[in-house]
């Protein structure tokens, strides 16, 4: 029995903009969590696919995101449609959310939690929410009330009760996302498809040897010559210089689209928190997922729990 995707939507995405997509063989879907790497794996497989770093077309063109209301649906399978390459398409849904074709290969971008909401506070102030209003036809007044400082925010982003299926940007939709994904990365089915696992921070300890590992999984041939050309565009500082052809903006949603690539390594929510309000995120963690995930997700910050500075507020 075909198992019926869960409907996830926001004020901009849909995830029934899904139903009835039509698969080729060979399609590449990155389903991430919003500022957990998904430009990134995007650029990584464009690198891989066209093997060389002056793609043919901006990075969100030859990428669509196809649950994003800002584009409508029929532009987006049509231009989807009308490649000849292999597809790689990027989506925020988890993967209960979207068809599981056994065709297709999904790629799932772990980062540490903490790390991923100061990325996404510091991201809401670079969108246009205007801009977001109009293109997706609201109407009528908007209610704006100040936003609190980082460590306010970051503390009650840990402690927010939020369903998965309301906010998949909480905490809880964070820890969900990845838990489905973990659970599914070794279906016994092998008429499945597969899923792969990444995790950001092995992207910035060894970009280059995780890049050869993600080509050898989708069965991709890269030429020795060409592998330090292609490693270099996907770096952070490479993809920021080339922010307005490679941010996710083809309507113009970002304010600042090199401001997209903010900061580029780990570490900033341990940063913000006390000791106390660190422990307290794991314990809250440990509730959500299963702890072979944690483990893989957390690393060795655990460790360093007792060593970190008092917050500044603000």
């Amino acid at each position: 029995m075909l198992e019926q995707p869960v409907r996830y939507t926001s004020s901009d995405e849909d995830s029934a903009r899904w139903e009835g997509f039509s698969f080729r063989p060979g399609d590449i879907v990155i389903s991430t969590r919003s500022k957990s790497g998904t430009t990134w794996m995007q650029m990584i497989c464009a690198l891989l696919i066209f093997q060389t770093p002056e793609l043919p077309a901006p990075l969100g063109k030859l990428s669509p995101w196809l649950d994003w209301l800002i584009t409508p649906r029929e532009q987006v399978l049509a231009r989807l449609e009308a490649q000849t390459h292999r597809r790689f398409i990027k989506t925020h849904t988890p993967l209960d959310g979207i068809p599981l074709d056994p065709r297709a290969t999904y790629i799932v971008v772990g980062r540490h939690p903490l790390d991923l909401a100061v990325s996404l506070y510091h991201q809401s102030s670079n969108i246009n929410r205007d801009r977001v209003r109009e293109l997706t036809g609201c109407t009528g007044p908007e209610s704006r009330r100040p936003r609190p400082g980082l460590h306010h925010w970051l503390v009650s982003w840990v402690d927010s009760q939020d369903r998965p299926e309301e906010e998949l940007d909480s905490l809880p939709g964070v820890m969900w996302h990845l838990s489905d994904a973990w659970a599914r990365r070794a279906d016994p089915d092998l008429s499945g498809p597969a899923v792969l696992l990444m995790h950001y921070d092995d992207l910035l300890a060894n970009l280059d040897g995780e890049m050869r590992r993600l080509a050898g999984l989708l069965g991709i041939r890269v030429p020795g010559e060409l592998w330090p050309s292609l490693v270099r565009a996907a770096t952070f500082d490479e993809m920021r210089a080339r922010a307005a052809a490679q941010a996710p903006d083809p309507a113009g949603v970002l304010k600042d689209p090199a401001a997209f690539f903010r900061r580029g390594y780990s570490g900033a929510g341990r940063e913000v928190l006390t000791a106390a309000e660190l422990a307290r995120y794991y314990a809250r963690t440990a509730r959500l997922a299963p702890p072979d995930l944690l483990d893989w997700l957390h690393r060795d910050s655990l460790a360093s729990v007792g060593r970190v500075e008092p917050a500044v507020a603000g």
